[in-house]
């Protein structure tokens, strides 16, 4: 435990135990710090801070206060450097930072499995891990007084690496502020997140920090449209794709609904392997995974051995309880990554694809319809439901994805995911496929009356059984 002294030049000797930005998160012995909210002063939480048990302030503002309190002339600029000293970051943790649009979670977790999770961290949507601990996250991203602490937690359990997730929003809400990265990479941009950033223009130029802030090497897909933009002069730039001068040159693959055949050429040797990984754009997400690791200097060979125990959970998870149909559970939420998914499961030989899909509350409207519109385009029949609608009525949402459906009986509207999941695993018939899109393996749904619990893979699970049970 740290004294105020040892954060600023002060006569206060108070006892501070950690750093919180949210009142509501404070305990006994924490400092507070003042941060910019997105929708809120932190100034005015200051007497629930201090009834919490904060044992002293830091704020911009003149403010008569019960406890130690220090006035700073920004407290978002100098929060990085006091987690910093919190948590005692000396710089020596090799940190690797994934982003893009899509893709983000499956190439992170794939570097920490060809890395080992006794050498790797790993932070992003699947929560924080290593193979001494795993424990969930609020935040793909989290904001630096969880972040710097779970840096300390990785170096306590011997890691060597951490590879995080960086998303634009993490960026955007300045989370990542002073972060440098050993090695930076993006999967790819397409239209995402327009409600917080505006534009897309705004958008790009907000995960090309991730290049910014990468010490030296920054790995781009050369076959998106916008890897220019992350190219920057002043960085080691090495490419993955199906170009023959990329670094990691796709050269061939073949696709099945059990695994991928793979032909990767890195300098001019000539490497074909089995993938656990399905579909084409998890071709891309491991070529990149495997670029990383190869600038860290891992051998190919290394490197292909460890691709088989790959398992990122609830990407394209695959449920078999032997029942007479698939059922496929994947995190595809935006418009491209949902039209990635339905290409590969139109090559399976399958009957018909039925789709249960719902879009964000709170998050970008304008994609709506066009998530609608790219299911039934590519599916037999959807049934659009609640994602996490937060204040948003799940019907509005829904019928907003249906809007542009001209066909009135390729889809219905079921709002409780739960029943929704029912409905298409009940309809299914023998080798039709039943794709459940959007959460993945995330454990809560996010309502206007609160959060619940909540998860995909359970309950198709559970809903499979009761259907075999009637059988």
């Amino acid at each position: 435990m740290k004294k105020l002294s040892d954060f600023f030049e002060t006569d206060y000797d108070v006892l501070v135990k950690d750093i919180k930005i949210n009142s509501k998160d404070v305990e006994q012995g924490d400092m507070f710090v003042c941060v910019k909210g997105v929708k809120a002063d932190r100034h005015d939480f200051i007497p629930e801070a201090i009834s919490n048990g904060a044992s002293c302030i830091v704020g911009s503002k003149d403010i008569e206060c019960s406890i130690p309190y220090i006035k700073v002339d920004n407290p978002d600029a100098i929060l990085v450097d006091l987690c910093k000293k919190n948590y005692d970051f000396d710089g020596s943790l090799k940190i690797i930072g994934v982003t893009g649009t899509d893709g983000k979670t499956t190439t992170t977790t794939s570097i920490q499995y060809l890395i080992g999770s006794d050498k790797c961290g790993y932070i992003g949507t699947n929560g924080v891990s290593c193979q001494k601990f795993q424990k969930p996250c609020s935040n793909s991203t989290p904001d630096p007084t969880v972040l710097y602490k779970y840096f300390q937690e990785f170096k306590k359990a011997g890691c060597e690496y951490v590879v995080m997730e960086a998303s634009s929003e993490g960026f955007f809400r300045g989370r990542l502020e002073g972060l440098e990265f050993l090695v930076g990479a993006y999967t790819n941009v397409t239209w995402e997140h327009i409600n917080v950033h505006k534009t897309f223009a705004n958008y790009l130029d907000t995960k090309v920090n991730l290049a910014r802030q990468s010490k030296d090497i920054f790995i781009i897909n050369a076959d998106d449209p916008n890897h220019e933009k992350f190219s920057l002069k002043d960085k080691t730039i090495l490419s993955y794709g199906t170009k023959p001068e990329c670094t990691l040159y796709i050269k061939n693959y073949h696709v099945t609904d059990k695994y991928t055949n793979i032909t990767f050429v890195y300098k001019k040797e000539e490497y074909t392997f089995l993938s656990p990984l399905l579909g084409k754009f998890n071709v891309y997400n491991l070529a990149c995974s495997m670029l990383v690791c190869l600038s860290l200097g891992f051998n190919m060979h290394t490197l292909i051995d460890r691709v088989l125990n790959i398992d990122v959970s609830g990407r394209m998870e695959v449920i078999d309880l032997g029942q007479p149909f698939k059922v496929i559970v994947d995190y595809a939420h935006t418009p491209n990554a949902i039209q990635a998914v339905l290409e590969f499961v139109k090559n399976l030989n399958v009957k018909r694809i039925i789709v249960v899909v719902g879009s964000a509350g709170e998050r970008d409207v304008q994609k709506r319809p066009v998530m609608g519109k790219t299911v039934l385009q590519n599916a037999d029949y959807a049934i659009f439901t609640s994602d996490d609608p937060r204040s948003e009525d799940p019907y509005v949402i829904a019928s907003q994805m249906a809007s542009d459906i001209k066909d009135k009986n390729s889809y219905e509207i079921i709002t409780d995911r739960s029943e929704a999941m029912k409905k298409a695993i009940f309809m299914a018939e023998k080798d039709d496929i039943v794709l459940a899109l959007g959460k993945g393996n995330e454990t809560c749904q996010k309502l206007a009356q609160g959060t619940i619990h909540y998860n995909d893979i359970e309950e198709a699970t559970k809903w499979i059984q009761e259907r075999l049970k009637e059988n």
